[in-house]
């Protein structure tokens, strides 16, 4: 995804690619980006407009002290990892989302809408599908459709949410929502949300073919932060949805 995410700058004609920055020890240290080399070195951030974000937690939360403006593609956070997040927000503007891409985010308003007009009569399942590499499951995009479709509905993810099912696992309560992770290949990405009626079956889905769908609403994002007062902001604002 880096590697995209640089590609992507250097074929935009507004952007200028400032710096890249890769983990101590990695093979990636030294090559180049454009007209620069990648470093280890959180100090050249400072050049930085904006700061594009997709490592892992520990490095989201190591940037936080360096951006003027940070855009957030990583997931997996925790609790006190999203408040360090929120605080850094009261400093610098922020855009954070499970998913940059635009199809994803308009099938996250097709799902809200399909959970607000089909109601508890249809059961929900959310199915995801990603390369052999992701090491985070359900992925952050999935957690999100759930957390969408169980505010439409009135529910509390926490307690209706079910992972995977094996053995005897007893009837499928009414308003449970649930998830399933497939890894394998080299799948970029692919997302379905059920909705298991009486007689039929509605279902969403968004299949990305390209890590480019991504790192072209990540660059959206980091243009729409230019400007924009510190505060945690999501695709939900970039994208007027």
């Amino acid at each position: 995804m880096g590697r995209t995410l640089i590609d992507a700058v250097l074929a935009d004609g507004e952007l200028s690619l400032v710096a890249a920055v890769e983990m101590p020890k990695s093979p990636a240290l030294g090559t180049p980006a454009g007209a620069i080399k990648i470093t280890s070195d959180l100090t050249t951030l400072a050049q930085a407009d904006a700061v594009l974000d997709f490592t892992r937690p520990e490095g989201t939360l190591a940037l936080l002290e360096h951006a003027k403006a940070l855009v957030i593609g990583t997931t997996g956070f925790t609790e006190e990892d999203k408040d360090r997040i929120a605080e850094a927000a009261k400093r610098i503007p922020i855009v954070m989302a499970a998913n940059f891409a635009v199809g994803v985010n308009t099938t996250y308003k097709l799902a809200e809408t399909a959970a607000r007009i089909l109601g508890d009569a249809y059961d929900v399942e959310i199915v995801e599908a990603h390369h052999r590499h992701k090491v985070d499951a359900p992925s952050g995009t999935a957690l999100e459709l759930g957390r969408i479709v169980a505010k439409t509905l009135g529910r509390d993810l926490s307690k209706t949410a079910s992972y995977g099912r094996k053995g005897d696992v007893r009837e499928r309560t009414a308003k449970e929502i649930g998830f399933h992770s497939i890894r394998g290949g080299d799948i970029v990405g692919e997302h379905t949300v059920i909705f298991a009626g009486e007689g039929e079956r509605v279902e969403v889905t968004v299949r990305s073919q390209s890590r480019l769908t991504y790192a072209n609403g990540a660059l959206r994002a980091a243009k729409w932060l230019q400007g924009h007062p510190p505060g945690l902001y999501g695709m939900t604002d970039v994208l007027s949805l």
